[in-house]
């Protein structure tokens, strides 16, 4: 019988972070389809931690070359999608994802939806003009055009245009993230019609997230039941699947449960990782002893071993890289702290600093 760790474990190897990692990148976002990043610093190790060599100028390179897109999609936040997946993966869920947004705009902040389609439209012939702008770059412009916006409402705006693929992430300028016309950076995004698109996004979503259950990609795709069913039932022959605890779970048919521990066992990630952001109705298969207290979710990070939730993280880069551990049951085996220096090592070295990690009280 499979149990919520088998789970846990089978999707650590799904997502490539246990058994096989991806050659690169490019390969990770191919087998995941998004990757969350709404923290360009942490999530390029979201992606990195995936690959057999975690470099930096992986993922950066592919950034700036226009290969992958940094931009809103799925839900109101910003996540890493292959240039040629936005398109249809767009089409497909940002009608359910704008109204949200946009009303946030007309009224959180008192926009009437002329003011809101002007601005957008300055920030069109600004980026038209020169693109690769960021967001204090369009914040002056606009200024300048008479439409001074607080830094919230500006996010919101710009969220919008990305979500009608009026503009998208551009390359990075210092370190900063930077916009640019949609046109311009996506040239040979696929489109398919719907129900090609509900099917590829069963397929590519249980194959880099399973197992899974129908109301977790529901949330990931913020998609209504009925359309994630529409697309399983175009291609649940191709996954395999199996009941527990009252649910359907799907998965890679050709894939099976770990035969044992993962390797490596220590993971040190964001709370937005895609281990725990990539699902909703079942994300809790990381606290199969249900030591993690429930209800409002910690903006700290997570130390896993085995694929198994054991302390938050308050992770500090300085002259080294600090990973503070305040562990759920008080203390950490001696192979609990050894799988999670090794995981602080992976970290430290792919940021170029020593490590040290103290565990709290």
């Amino acid at each position: 019988m499979t149990t919520p760790r088998d789970i846990a474990r089978w999707r650590m190897r799904s997502q490539l972070l246990a058994g096989e990692h991806a050659p690169s990148a490019t390969a990770v976002l191919e087998r995941l389809l998004a990757v969350q990043a709404e923290n360009v610093g942490q999530t390029s190790w979201a992606v990195a931690c995936r690959t057999t060599s975690p470099q930096a100028t992986d993922l950066a390179g592919l950034v700036d070359d226009g290969h992958v897109i940094r931009t809103h999609v799925l839900r109101p936040t910003w996540h890493y999608v292959g240039a040629r997946d936005i398109g249809w993966l767009l089409d497909l869920t940002a009608p359910r994802v704008r109204p949200l947004v946009r009303r946030q705009l007309t009224d959180g902040h008192g926009l009437s939806d002329a003011e809101v389609d002007g601005a957008i439209a300055t920030v069109m012939d600004v980026l038209t003009e020169r693109p690769d702008r960021t967001r204090d770059d369009l914040a002056q412009a606009l200024h300048e055009h008479g439409v001074p916006l607080p830094g919230h409402a500006l996010m919101l705006l710009l969220a919008v245009a990305e979500l009608d693929q009026l503009i998208c992430g551009g390359r990075c300028a210092g370190g900063a993230h930077t916009y640019a016309p949609f046109a311009d950076r996506v040239r040979d995004a696929r489109r398919l019609d719907r129900d090609e698109a509900l099917a590829e996004l069963a397929v590519r979503y249980f194959t880099g997230h399973g197992p899974a259950t129908e109301r977790d990609l529901a949330y990931w795709a913020t998609l209504p039941l009925g359309d994630v069913r529409r697309g399983l039932a175009q291609v649940g022959d191709q996954l395999g699947s199996f009941e527990h605890d009252g649910r359907t779970f799907w998965h890679d048919a050709s894939s099976s449960p770990p035969p044992g521990p993962l390797q490596p066992a220590g993971h040190l990630l964001q709370i937005l990782d895609e281990t725990y952001r990539g699902y909703q109705d079942s994300r809790m298969v990381l606290d199969d002893e249900g030591v993690v207290p429930r209800g409002r979710e910690s903006g700290l990070g997570m130390a896993l071993v085995d694929g198994q939730l054991v302390a938050q993280v308050k992770r500090t880069v300085g002259r080294s890289l600090l990973f503070e551990l305040t562990a759920y049951r008080g203390s950490l085996s001696s192979a609990e702290h050894a799988a999670l220096e090794e995981a602080a090592h992976r970290y430290a070295t792919f940021l170029g600093l020593e490590q040290e990690v103290v565990l709290r009280r």
